[in-house]
């Protein structure tokens, strides 16, 4: 070797070394070629240099470690603070055991194969324990205490779509970004159970533990995981890979991470004891208690229906006695019976009240009122398929709540206003001067020679409404009342304009 590389060899020594402990770290074996520079260039020529990386025999991988220290370090205490809270959140815990050690086997999976070229479809069988574990969280049915925490879970199991995801963002980004989510409902739980003594520290120690967790496996991704699920470059193919390969580790992870139980015995009654004394009486050829037991054929199997005709018929049963029909209960929106009917005047207020009113109530359907003083009106109330006629000058007419009535007057002093009303008609034979519509669907209005340049018409959320005239030759003229309107801004203003629909 010259003088000249001896510089470059250093470098190279360097860097040689920095890549070897890369290797270490990442759990591959270091091939038995060259370890220095110089070697190197000595074996450049020969083809047997290419590094060759070989499976740990008995070793776990270092991610693999990484991740069941994760388990223990994390995913451990927040099981034992859903223990913590009852049997109910207890089965909870064990359900997301059984979604990390799913992520487990992911991992695994990782660590032996090359990355499948469509990852979602080429890992999806094997993410199914995690979906059965998240669909049992989901469909989990606690006391209504409760709800919050299982809110919380749910936002924070977001967190384990990361097996399938592709920066940006990174993983562990991502995997830190759903605490927000998952503390909105947490912080309720800390306000609901805050400074209530040694149940409230119960509380608050489970969402301090899922919190916790998040974070743990955030810095778990951060660290091997940086650029999304870690694969094995000289691995296998992924499509050799088996669904469930792998799950002896996460067996023995997830058994470590349960909280063991004492065996209860089960009490041996009668019943336990005629079991055991049959199962001890079957032979290894199969032969059982009831080998060689008579078979009761059909026709001796006397509780079938044909042996029951012969029977003697039974007795007969007294009639029952119809029971009276209970009133049947109104429909909901039926339309609900009229009161009593009235037309009477009333001193105080001057008024005439008309409810009520139908053509049955009243002769040829057709309700008189005679006003005899100009400072009188008339209210009418609820009245159906009837004509009121009023006879003299009077102060105004209210129409309220009525359907199909017609209402005939001389002359109204202030207005004749129409409320709630149905398809009614409105006759004035001299003088109104203004006709007040307001919630009316329906209404013809109709107007003397003398009214037709002075009445004016007030409407507001009604509709179908029209006005009838006789023009000079006597004939009989018809026109809607605008309902739809258009609006403009002007110089600071609203302006409106009746709909080109009525031109």
């Amino acid at each position: 070797m010259s003088e000249q590389l001896k510089p470059l060899c250093g470098v190279l020594d360097n860097v040689l070394e920095r890549l070897a402990a890369v290797e270490c770290r990442l759990g591959i074996k270091p091939s038995s070629g060259p370890t220095t520079a110089s070697s190197a260039i000595a074996a450049a020529a020969s083809p047997s240099a290419a590094a060759v990386v070989e499976e740990d025999d008995g070793e776990l991988h270092p991610r693999l470690a990484a991740y069941d220290e994760h388990i223990s370090r994390a995913l451990t205490p927040f099981t034992d603070s859903c223990t913590a809270l009852g049997s109910e959140m207890e089965g909870v815990g064990k359900h997301i055991t059984e979604v990390w050690v799913g992520v487990r086997l992911i991992v695994e999976l990782g660590t032996k194969y090359k990355k499948p070229s469509d990852l979602g479809v080429a890992i999806q069988p094997h993410l199914k324990p995690c979906q059965d574990a998240m669909s049992a969280v989901r469909s989990a049915r606690l006391d209504r205490k409760f709800d919050w925490h299982l809110k919380s879970i749910m936002e924070m199991l977001a967190c384990v779509s990361w097996v399938v995801m592709s920066p940006p963002p990174a993983p562990s980004t991502f995997v830190k970004d759903t605490i927000g989510a998952s503390d909105f409902w947490a912080n309720k739980v800390r306000k609901e159970y805050k400074g209530k003594g040694e149940e409230g520290e119960k509380h608050t120690k489970f969402c301090d533990a899922m919190k916790a967790l998040v974070l743990d496996l955030s810095a778990y991704l951060k660290e091997y995981h940086l650029s999304g699920l870690a694969w094995n470059a000289m691995g296998k193919d992924f499509s050799e890979a088996k669904v469930g390969e792998g799950g002896g580790s996460a067996a023995t992870t997830s058994a470590a991470a349960a909280p063991s139980k004492p065996a209860v015995a089960k009490p041996r009654g009668a019943g336990g004891g005629i079991f055991d004394e049959l199962k001890k009486k079957q032979t290894g050829a199969g032969d059982s208690a009831a080998t060689g037991l008579k078979k009761v054929s059909r026709d001796q199997q006397t509780w079938r229906k044909e042996f029951k005709k012969d029977a003697a018929p039974p007795p007969p049963q007294p009639a029952a006695v119809p029971k009276a029909k209970a009133a049947a209960a109104p429909k909901f929106g039926a339309k609900k019976p009229l009161g009593p009917p009235k037309c009477e005047y009333q001193t105080r207020g001057c008024k005439w009240n008309v409810e009520n009113q139908t053509k049955d109530t009243c002769e040829g359907g057709v309700c008189k009122v005679t006003v005899a003083d100009p400072k009188e009106q008339v209210y009418i109330y609820k009245c159906e398929n009837v004509t009121i006629q009023i006879t003299g000058k009077l102060k105004s007419v209210v129409l309220d709540s009525c359907t199909k009535v017609g209402v005939v007057f001389d002359t109204a002093i202030s207005a004749c206003e129409v409320v709630n009303c149905k398809s009614v008609q409105v006759q004035a034979t001299n003088l109104c001067p203004t006709f007040s519509i307001d919630k009316t669907d329906g209404i013809v209005v109709h107007l003397s020679n003398e009214g037709v340049g002075t009445s004016s018409f007030v409407t507001s959320k009604s509709s179908e409404m029209n006005v009838s005239w006789a023009d000079k030759d006597g004939e009989i003229k018809e026109a809607p009342i605008p309902e739809q309107f258009m609006h403009k801004l002007v110089n600071g203003s609203v302006t409106s304009q009746v709909s080109d629909l009525y031109h």
